[in-house]
């Protein structure tokens, strides 16, 4: 049984009460004193004897009140502490001056391939780390040395410290290892925390619903997934909603855009680099998005902008799942889904040699194309609903409505921008209009010539496909000014049936 026995505090008081208990020959193993209370754990004493115990321990002066209690305080705070610990995922030691682990939790064990947390203490400083200068420099240092990178068990961490100050002095310090997917897992909670799934796709045109019907059966599948589309439809949208749909979707998303990095940079980006790889390389080296994303997504955005020297790198990967990062002799093996999505032709630069055919191949294994934003009939119309109101409360304006004539101009226009450029023309009008009401004027379009529409829609391959893209850019360039059927066929000299077939075919009306 453990006691707490309550007591005005005085000199000699716990010495007194102790006294008492070495009397009646109760075997005491445990006293903890926090004055104005004392603590015993009296593990061979049964609660029949409490009252008589009481009696004699009322006798000493000063002894306010005994009862039982669950735990000793000190118990108590190892437990919450020891609970705490664990858990953390992330390896957590305390060491003492003189380089040797004390505490540790099972993250820890694990990644020492240790039997446990007690099989971690004792452990020496230098032992710890693959190279015993990392943890000679902790020491050297008083544990007050900035975030570096040091392998542990041959897998790399991102080592932190904290001193631990006793009187001035530093009498140890607190170790935390943070493995790169753990780093990975808090970037993608701060880039795509309030990220939907395909809800967050929004249309209702045919073509729409059948993407994400489509997605809905390719996303669970654990194999590599190409997203093709014209640029501004949406690509890294869908590519998420299909991560938050797999298997994985509790695991990092994190996506690096081909086009926008020159060649090393990307290198260095996707695989990572070691210690002093090349000029201006952080001292300790750096996790690429592989790493990071362990477990997880990796999505390349404008894949056909990838040059060949890195195409072959990512080749081996999709092989073997392994790699070497930048400078390193060393293989490092990760678990990463890779989606990849493109606005160019792959198979036209296969032909010409920009583009490996063999990466192809195993890029395309499972593969989603979007439509573009001239092909979604009032989906137009939906997403400028959309957009304007959140342009408005971003602007902390009163949300303005789309006049008939405006829903007629944006429904008419061709958006070679598609989804993007709809939002950015929006965001725009919202922003500088001064009108409640929003006019074909507001949005500052203008109107397409031939040429442009025409390098705006994809190469036709057939006769058919020809004729298509010139009725719809004619009908794109008539409509706001002969919005109706009618008056439209009267203008072209055909027949009204035929023109409102054409214009619910190419979503300019319902």
């Amino acid at each position: 049984m453990r006691l707490e026995v309550a007591f005005a505090d005085r000199v000699g008081i716990a010495s007194e009460i102790l006294s008492v208990l070495a009397r009646r020959r109760l075997d005491v193993v445990a006293v903890e004193v926090e004055p104005p209370h004392i603590y015993v754990d009296v593990p061979g004493f049964a609660e029949a004897g409490l009252e008589g115990l009481r009696a004699a321990l009322a006798k000493v002066a000063g002894v306010r009140a005994v009862q039982p209690v669950d735990l000793l305080p000190g118990a108590r705070r190892r437990l919450h502490l020891d609970t705490l610990l664990d858990a953390l995922a992330d390896p957590v030691l305390a060491v003492d001056g003189g380089g040797r682990v004390v505490v540790a939790n099972a993250a820890a064990a694990d990644a020492l391939d240790l039997a446990g947390e007690a099989a971690v203490a004792g452990t020496a400083l230098a032992a710890l780390f693959d190279d015993p200068a990392v943890g000679a420099g902790l020491l050297a240092t008083g544990f007050h040395e900035p975030p570096r990178e040091a392998t542990v068990r041959g897998t790399p961490f991102l080592v932190e410290t904290r001193p631990i100050v006793e009187g001035g002095a530093v009498a140890g310090g607190v170790i935390l290892l943070h493995a790169p997917r753990r780093i990975g897992e808090r970037l993608n909670a701060l880039q795509h925390a309030d990220a939907g799934g395909f809800e967050a796709i929004l249309g209702q045109s045919p073509a729409i619903q059948a993407l994400k019907a489509r997605a809905a059966r390719v996303a669970p599948v654990d194999a590599p997934l190409l997203v093709l589309g014209e640029t501004g439809t949406g690509k890294e949208l869908l590519a998420l909603a299909c991560h938050r749909a797999s298997p994985r979707a509790d695991k990092p998303f994190l996506a690096l855009n081909c086009a926008a990095l020159p060649e090393s940079l990307a290198e260095s980006e996707l695989f990572g680099y070691t210690a002093g790889a090349f000029s201006g390389a952080r001292r300790d080296g750096k996790p690429g998005l592989l790493e990071l994303a362990d477990r997880g997504t990796v999505f390349l955005d404008e894949i056909g902008e990838m040059s060949l020297y890195l195409q072959a790198k990512l080749l081996r990967f999709l092989n073997d799942g392994s790699f070497r990062r930048v400078g390193s002799e060393r293989e490092s093996r990760v678990d990463v889904r890779i989606v990849s999505a493109t606005h160019r032709d792959l198979p036209a630069m296969i032909a010409k040699g920009g583009f490996r055919e063999d990466l192809y191949y195993r890029l395309n294994v499972l593969s989603l194309e979007i439509p573009p934003l001239r092909d979604r009939g009032d989906d137009v119309l939906l997403l400028a609903r959309h957009f304007a109101a959140r342009a408005a409360a971003q602007a902390r304006r009163p949300a303005g409505r789309l006049t008939a004539a405006a829903e007629r101009t944006l429904a008419a226009n061709p958006w070679p921008g598609n989804v993007r450029q709809l939002e950015n023309a929006v965001f725009r009008a919202v922003t500088l209009s001064d009108h409640a009401a929003l006019g074909p004027s507001d949005f500052e379009l203008a109107a397409p010539s031939p040429d442009a529409a025409a390098a705006a829609m994809p190469e036709a391959v057939t006769w058919t496909e020809a004729v298509e893209g010139f009725e719809r850019d004619l009908l794109w360039r008539l409509f706001p000014s002969y919005p109706s059927s009618r008056k439209l066929a009267a203008r072209l000299g055909t027949s009204h049936t035929m023109i409102a077939n054409k214009l619910r075919r190419f979503g300019l009306r319902r």
